[in-house]
């Protein structure tokens, strides 16, 4: 059974190149659509508070940004994204919910709420949105756990909070040392990771693939990343952000000193390659699928910071 996700806990019931030095992917220029509507005329939203002068019915999704942010652009369906919403009606004019959601791609909302990721397509984070999502735009089940009817429309209001990256898109950087992993990217960014033919460093080793401009990664919040790992000797995957298909949001206090070491100071935008050592990682008792004594190896792209819960 598919799961809707939920916009009230999120809505519902009320997600290549060889690098020695890296190849950063260059995102297509992302242009904002523009709906050209009367029907927008009739949404007024003041605060919190949305009303509609007269019923609101629409054949496709029609939105505007009431705020343009400044913010990361939503250039990929891959990306996570968190917002506040709020509901209402088209018919009678009901609110039907206001909530804040979790960290979620986009592509899990369009799974349920093709019109969300309309709205969103090319949005930047910080922006007001408002719009009119067509019957055809909302999967039955998220129309129904919403409570309207098969020919409603339904109104949307996204304050788009927060947009990450779905990968590092830093500039390249050449680095020198021999004998380390090479990484070959896939176009959506998932990498590979290549072992030498040579002994393992003894110390940790950590190179800056990509340098990423945005914040500094300093601890104090939580870094949300996707990664790679491999062991050096069995040249195994033994975790991977990629193939679940879920970033991580890390803590720097909860993850093997070695780990933590190369993410601190590094900026957002970033994919830092590290080889850990054991004793900066799970030493020789090992943990799970990484065996006892086992050197690490992780490529790891760096989407943002989250923030610190309450």
């Amino acid at each position: 059974m598919r799961r809707i996700p939920a916009i009230a806990a999120v809505v519902g019931v009320s997600t290549l190149a060889l690098v020695g030095c890296s190849s950063a992917s260059t995102e297509a220029s992302c242009e904002r659509a523009v709906s050209d509507a009367s029907v927008l005329d009739l949404i007024s939203v003041s605060g919190d508070t949305v009303e509609l002068s007269a019923p609101v019915h629409v054949e496709e999704t029609v939105f505007e940004d009431l705020t343009v942010g400044e913010g990361p652009t939503v250039t990929s369906d891959a990306q996570d994204v968190v917002f506040d919403i709020t509901i209402v009606n088209g018919t009678t004019g009901e609110t039907l919910v206001q909530s804040g959601t979790q960290v979620a791609p986009v592509a899990q909302w369009g799974e349920f709420y093709a019109g969300i990721a309309t709205m969103l397509d090319c949005a930047t984070e910080g922006s007001l949105i408002s719009g009119a999502i067509a019957p055809d735009d909302l999967a039955p089940e998220a129309a129904a756990s919403l409570g309207l009817g098969e020919d409603d429309s339904a109104v949307f209001v996204i304050d788009l909070q927060k947009v990450y990256l779905d990968k590092a898109d830093g500039a390249a950087q050449y680095n020198d040392r021999r004998g380390m992993p090479s990484v070959v990217l896939a176009p959506d960014g998932t990498p590979g990771i290549i072992i030498p033919d040579a002994d393992a460093p003894d110390e940790l080793v950590v190179q800056v693939l990509q340098k990423g401009d945005g914040p500094v990664v300093t601890g104090e919040q939580p870094v949300r990343v996707h990664y790679t790992g491999v062991t050096w000797d069995d040249r195994e995957v033994f975790d991977s952000t990629w193939e679940t298909g879920t970033s991580a949001s890390l803590s720097l206090d909860q993850v093997v000193p070695g780990f933590a070491a190369a993410l601190e100071g590094q900026t957002v935008g970033s994919q830092i390659l590290a080889v850990i050592p054991p004793d900066q990682a799970y030493g020789d008792a090992g943990q799970g699928a990484v065996p006892p004594g086992a050197t690490l190896v992780f490529v790891i792209d760096i989407l943002g910071l989250d923030e610190v819960a309450e």
